[in-house]
């Protein structure tokens, strides 16, 4: 087991967010309740994958106990639970995310996420046998139980933030930066965003 382990049941607050201009924001996993903050360094990809997975995790439960209507699920995000406020400051990442894993306590009704650091994979020889691999236990981990109106309202804030980025090239799709890039749709020609009309 963890020695450390940062558990929200459930947080007052839990969102994603990031620090950093487009095209050199961190994003973060942050979670509190009064006055003890968590925060988790973590990749843009990482976010988007968590908030796909616990909309389709949501939509796939809504499915089998909604037909008679008593779901308390809701299908989209509570308007009364939206968060767009900043992350929490000073913001002190505990670690980098590593692994995610998500599930559903059907007992207690909430989404559970946690959260692993990130580490090094040991290199395993070739035709080793598999007893003899042996995971190193993470000295840390964050774990957050959200009831699922909370999970929809994540879900929401996530993609924004996530979309909130870069512009995207209307060529090749590739991030743009202010100074342009190299396109590939271009032959090698930088394209640049067009400048606004005096």
């Amino acid at each position: 087991m963890p020695s450390v382990i940062h558990s929200f049941d459930p947080p007052e607050r839990f969102v994603a967010g990031t620090v950093g201009p487009p095209g050199q924001r961190t994003f973060f996993l942050q979670a509190r309740t009064g006055p003890r903050v968590t925060s988790v360094a973590l990749e843009k990809q990482q976010v988007s994958v968590l908030a796909e997975r616990i909309d389709e995790l949501l939509d796939e439960l809504l499915r089998a106990s909604g037909a008679d209507g008593s779901s308390t699920i809701p299908a989209v995000s509570p308007v009364s639970l939206e968060d767009n406020d900043p992350l929490e400051q000073p913001i002190v990442e505990e670690f980098r995310a590593g692994t995610m894993t998500l599930s559903w306590d059907a007992e207690d009704q909430r989404v559970v996420v946690e959260v692993f650091p990130f580490t090094e994979q040991t290199v395993i020889e070739p035709g080793a046998p598999e007893e003899e691999i042996e995971e190193a236990e993470p000295e840390e981990m964050f774990v957050v139980r959200l009831p699922p109106g909370a999970a929809r309202a994540f879900c929401k804030r996530a993609q924004a933030v996530v979309s909130a980025g870069r512009e995207p090239c209307p060529f090749c799709g590739a991030p743009l930066d202010p100074s342009g890039h190299l396109c590939p749709r271009a032959n090698g020609f930088r394209r640049t965003t067009a400048e606004p009309e005096a």
